[in-house]
């Protein structure tokens, strides 16, 4: 079948990408399709993914996963949804991932393509990085240390134990925009505080930028620490499969 788009074209960065700063953060939360072109950016950039256009829609490769393409897009109508249905199911790795406060319509429009709703508990997330730490944070137990580097513009933290990683994560800055990404803690090393730390961490690295915002995907556990930490949330995330198989875009 055909999806009714042209072939892919390369992904420009989103118009006015540059004067995100401008805008107030309520501004911000209101264009979401403009915050969901800057996470795809710094996602993207974060894990090493190519990325393209899909008629006004991005995209990324997920070469180190499925070895497919993601679809992204922030409420498209019954017909650029259906389109974009069509491209997804063509394979089955691929993954068409839909930001919406209507769950339900598109729920049910997926139904009606044959896709599965394999991941509804996800949320992006936006902070004031005016209200984030900008100091190093600092470890209270002398068995876990802090390692941070800095690969292809990626910003990474890691805490480990000895030769076991305990936590880490990475962040990517677009603009103005700080975008972290897979921040994990290891099972072993759980309630010990970790993901505050490693967020407290990254926060500190992209202030060597002149960064205002941060944007995140959070799964259902991120999101409790993520509110605690000051963040907010922009709207639901739902990712759609010819498959049953899914995984949380933060740390999959």
């Amino acid at each position: 079948m055909q999806s009714g788009f042209p072939d892919p074209a390369p992904l420009l960065p989103a118009a006015g990408l540059e004067y995100a700063h401008l805008m107030s953060l309520d501004a911000m939360v209101e264009d979401t399709a403009h915050l969901l072109e800057i996470w795809v950016t710094g996602w993207a950039a974060c894990r090493g993914y190519g990325i393209r256009r899909v008629g006004r829609f991005p995209a990324a490769l997920r070469a180190d996963t499925t070895g497919e393409w993601e679809y992204f897009a922030h409420d498209p109508s019954d017909a650029e949804f259906a389109a974009l249905a069509v491209a997804t199911a063509e394979v089955p790795a691929r993954i068409l991932t839909i930001l919406t406060n209507d769950a339900a319509r598109y729920t049910s429009l997926a139904r009606q393509q044959g896709l599965n709703v394999t991941s509804a508990s996800q949320t992006m997330m936006i902070v004031d990085m005016e209200t984030q730490d900008s100091e190093d944070p600092w470890l209270s137990d002398d068995d876990l240390a802090l390692v941070s580097s800095i690969a292809n513009g990626v910003h990474h933290a890691v805490v480990s134990a000895g030769e076991e990683v305990a936590a880490s994560g990475r962040v990517f800055v677009v603009g103005q925009t700080a975008i972290f990404d897979k921040i994990v803690t290891e099972p072993g090393f759980k309630r010990r505080g970790l993901g505050s730390f490693i967020m407290r961490a990254l926060a500190a690295q992209a202030f060597e930028h002149d960064v205002e915002t941060g944007l995140l995907l959070a799964s259902l556990d991120g999101q409790k620490l993520y509110s605690h930490l000051g963040w907010r949330t922009v709207c639901q995330v739902l990712m759609l499969s010819a498959s049953d198989e899914g995984s949380d875009l933060s740390v999959g």
